[in-house]
């Protein structure tokens, strides 16, 4: 042996190595352990397939009442968590999640066993599993105080409590479960209550969101809202209760439009046109003149120079119309005539309305946030990179205000751009790290699948080493979803086929 060359005796044992690991249940393949040709499968802390499958078989094996398989199976579990722990420690990024929603399917023996293990051997050490979508709660029927139906509502299951089950059995093998929430997003259910329908946030020409975005689930409220406020505040406390790992609170911004209705340009097309939203927007007035052109612009969609002249009528005691935020620029107060000022009021009242707006999203994310912060548990904010661009003088119309989310919450940007690489999924979140203040953890979000490029997206290791230049900023990444990656499996899950 000691003629052999001194490459052929290490690859030789790195091969030793690697059987002895796979047919030991075992390894989860460290960060470029091999040769670089063959890291692309392997440096993401990834278990081998003979890994996973002799743990799915010795699942199968305890689920059919097998003892002995069952101790097998519960000693890799631990030996597997540890090793992720120690790969993920030292492999960029420090935290890869994945984004998941559970099904009432899933209370059968065993098969949240098995989408947890299935985490583990992709390398994902963090699950953020939705807690609240589409007007329903993953809360207990008969352990749910909130204005929201219960996920799973079969008969002689009012006790199954998913939610702490995922995060029990997540935890049993090193994961941290997150809760995933909608936030101003509260569903249809929410909607078909007579007696929240001043809480549904409506836009200058009547409609709610069901009559603008084409998926009927979506119902957005009015943050300003009381009652919306407090429905929702109870039911973070509830989840709360369960002590997930996290909280991420998405949709936090107000319907997604289509078309030139993707642009707010006016404020008709702005959501301010529920009682509270609007009396909250009056309080922002600091005198009679401020307060009476905020009404007209409301009322109007504008104002005239014929509006200026009345309110200085009405109140000549007073200067200029005034609200928060409003300044005056030195130069303008030598514009005594309505014609010369009207333009710059009515500019300064659109920003106002707009900026009024978004205060609604970013006061909502406070109170949201609270419950988790008051328990000590991380929470984090869920948002589109471009949700807060401006086009000429009109705004996205998500009139999403990331930008100004506190940098003591996670910020979780969905950074799904298509354009056949990872160069605009690149820029995105570029963009975002731009914005952010200095301790700021970003944790981009995307979307795709490992292997193969899904809907004009390249893979997700083409994603992930395109990030890489940013390891020093990005500690963590999440992939959407486990949907994507096991689309028969959360077939199977959704209709009981499984």
């Amino acid at each position: 042996m000691s003629n052999r060359p001194l490459k052929y005796v290490r690859v030789k044992l790195l091969c030793q190595q690697l059987v002895t690991a796979i047919f030991s249940g075992s390894l989860l393949i460290p960060y470029l352990v091999i040769q670089p040709a063959q890291a692309q499968v392997t440096e993401f802390c990834q278990l081998s397939p003979a890994a996973a499958q002799t743990k799915e078989n010795l699942r199968l094996s305890a689920l059919k009442g097998n003892q002995d398989a069952q101790k097998s199976y519960q000693a890799l579990i631990k030996k597997h968590a540890q090793e992720l722990q120690k790969c993920r420690s030292s492999t960029w990024p420090n935290i890869q999640a994945l984004w998941i929603r559970l099904y009432p399917c899933d209370m059968k023996a065993g098969v949240i066993d098995q989408i947890m293990d299935r985490m583990v051997n992709r390398g994902y050490n963090h699950v953020y599993l939705e807690v609240f979508y589409d007007g329903q709660v993953l809360l207990p029927a008969s352990a749910n105080p909130t204005v929201w139906p219960s996920v799973i509502r079969t008969k002689g299951a009012e006790k199954v409590d998913l939610m702490a089950t995922a995060i029990q059995k997540g935890r049993q093998r090193g994961l941290k479960v997150y809760g995933w929430l909608y936030t101003k997003n509260f569903g249809y259910n929410y909607a078909l209550r007579g007696d929240r329908d001043g809480a549904i946030a409506r836009n200058g020409k009547g409609q709610t969101s069901l009559y603008v975005v084409d998926n009927s689930s979506q119902v957005f409220i009015d943050p300003y809202n009381e009652q919306a406020k407090r429905d929702y505040y109870r039911m973070v406390q509830e989840i709360v209760r369960r002590r997930p790992d996290g909280l991420l609170f998405d949709y936090i911004r107000y319907p997604r439009q289509a078309g030139s209705d993707s642009i707010a340009t006016k404020v008709s097309d702005l959501w301010l046109f529920t009682e509270a939203t609007q009396q909250a927007l009056f309080r922002r007035a600091q005198n009679n003149k401020g307060l009476d052109l905020i009404r007209r612009f409301l009322s109007q969609g504008y104002i005239t120079a014929a509006d200026i002249s009345n309110v200085d009528r009405l109140y000549p005691q007073e200067a200029e119309p005034m609200w928060q935020g409003r300044v005056i620029p030195p130069q303008q107060k030598s514009l005594l005539s309505p014609t010369a000022r009207q333009p710059i009021l009515q500019m300064d009242l659109w920003l106002l309305a707009v900026a009024h707006s978004m205060q609604g999203i970013i006061d909502f994310v406070s109170l949201a946030t609270h419950p988790p912060k008051q328990a000590n548990i991380p929470a984090g904010v869920v948002f589109f990179p471009d949700g807060n661009q401006t086009v000429g003088q009109g705004y996205d119309s998500r009139l999403q205000p990331w930008d100004k989310f506190p940098n003591s919450l996670q910020w979780h940007p969905m950074s799904y751009a298509t354009c056949g690489n990872a160069n605009c999924i690149v820029e995105q979140v570029k963009r975002v790290l731009s914005m952010a203040k200095p301790g700021t953890q970003v944790i981009p979000a995307l979307a795709g699948n490992w292997g193969q490029s899904v809907s004009n997206r390249p893979p997700l290791e083409v994603q992930m080493r395109a990030l890489r230049q940013f390891g020093s900023k990005l500690k963590g990444v999440s992939h959407f979803a486990y949907s994507w990656q096991y689309p028969e499996h959360d077939n199977d899950r959704k209709f009981c086929r499984n």
